[in-house]
């Protein structure tokens, strides 16, 4: 059964549905605002929530955001990233079909809003040291999964310390290129970064 509050806000009793629309308008508002410019009250508002239910779920923002960096960040790296490195036949494959489906998404949305885990990297990472773990915790799996496709590929010279180097400068170069195209709401940084890195993993490939 489903009520509608003299508040106006959707009461149901549907917990799984109001967790993830909590969830999924928390996520968004802290891409286009940012953690500390995101009240419990934008939360409430843009989920069309309680403020109880809210805190029903989520105790503190903090716990909140936590919830957001391990549920949906987590999830959109998986997607865009660590999915398309680990199906793709080599990593240089896997990395320019990852750049290009994002680039591919910005273009549709029109309005670059930047990494969802590289903004809050920088905004958290030295506020909490559970938030910075939990950051952390996904550039690590994000760099191991492209570590690991390396060393699966025949590649010359790159044995376990040099595949880690590759991942980091991979995943360096796409934060680089992705806070270049929000500050220019272009998509021609990703492009230029993934024609570059195409361009070094070629010049390490083994010949035939």
């Amino acid at each position: 059964m489903i009520k509608m509050p003299s508040s106006g806000r959707l009461r149901t009793n549907d917990p799984a549905g109001v967790r993830k629309r909590v969830l999924d308008a928390t996520a968004d508002s802290f891409q286009r605002r940012g953690y500390h410019s995101t009240s419990t009250h934008d939360i409430v508002r843009a989920a069309g929530v309680t403020g109880g239910a809210l805190h029903h779920h989520f105790p503190t923002k903090k716990a909140l955001a936590l919830a957001v960096i391990g549920e949906r960040v987590a999830r959109a790296v998986e997607k865009n990233w660590i999915e398309p490195v680990r199906s793709a036949r080599n990593a240089a494959e896997g990395i320019q079909v990852a750049f290009e489906q994002i680039a591919a998404s910005f273009d549709r949305q029109k309005t670059i809003l930047g990494c969802p885990l590289n903004n809050l990297a920088l905004e958290l990472a030295l506020a909490d040291s559970e938030f910075r773990q939990a950051i952390d915790d996904i550039y690590r799996s994000w760099r191991d999964v492209i570590a690991d496709k390396v060393r699966a590929d025949v590649i010359v010279g790159v044995d376990a310390p040099d595949a880690e180097n590759l991942a980091t400068f991979v995943i360096a170069s796409y934060s680089g290129a992705v806070a270049q195209a929000k500050a220019g709401q272009t998509t021609s940084p990703l492009r230029a970064c993934a024609m570059q890195l195409a361009a070094h993993m070629k010049l390490g490939a083994t010949p035939g």
